[in-house]
């Protein structure tokens, strides 16, 4: 029955255009325990990089994907020529301040970048790249924003935990 489970994952994961939670996985597969299923992923994972093939299977926004290894992407890019992923300076920034500082309400976000960033939030919403989390307990009751796993799949993060720290970040530009 574990082969059977795995090829089910196998198919799952490669159908799936967003990442498979095991949680998910289990809903899908009421017959396998969980531990079968972290196993199953965790074989499945090591396969992959005994091949070394064109995919690979990776931890991602909190789930599971199968991606393809990124030494082929120009071929890749030839094939479904996909627009690019194109945000503003201002909107990366903005975006930035959000990862870092969630949850954070769009005062405080203007305070820190100094401008008015109504514009920007609203296409970050449309984007998806972020989601409103409800309303703060304050005067006027302003949203209060905060990534998406959208955005955690767009930059390959895990999770939050992932982002580069203030420091790593400021190695990178002395390097340049």
């Amino acid at each position: 029955m574990i082969e059977d489970t795995k090829n089910i994952i196998e198919s799952l994961l490669f159908v799936s255009d967003t990442p498979l939670t095991v949680d998910h996985l289990k809903k899908l597969l009421p017959f396998a325990e969980t531990k079968e299923i972290r196993e199953v992923l965790l074989a499945l994972s090591e396969e992959y990089e005994t091949r070394k093939g064109g995919f690979f299977l990776r931890e991602v926004a909190g789930g599971y994907q199968i991606r393809t290894r990124p030494e082929y992407t120009k071929w890749i890019k030839r094939l479904i020529r996909p627009n690019p992923f194109r945000v503003s300076k201002a909107a990366l920034e903005t975006l930035a301040i959000i990862a870092y500082k969630q949850p954070i309400i769009r005062s405080d976000i203007e305070q820190i970048r100094g401008v008015d960033c109504g514009g920007i939030l609203r296409m970050l919403l449309e984007r998806k790249l972020i989601r409103v989390l409800g309303r703060k307990e304050i005067p006027g009751r302003p949203l209060i924003y905060a990534t998406t796993k959208q955005f955690l799949e767009i930059f390959d993060l895990k999770d939050l935990k992932d982002l580069p720290t203030p420091e790593e970040i400021e190695a990178l530009g002395n390097s340049t």
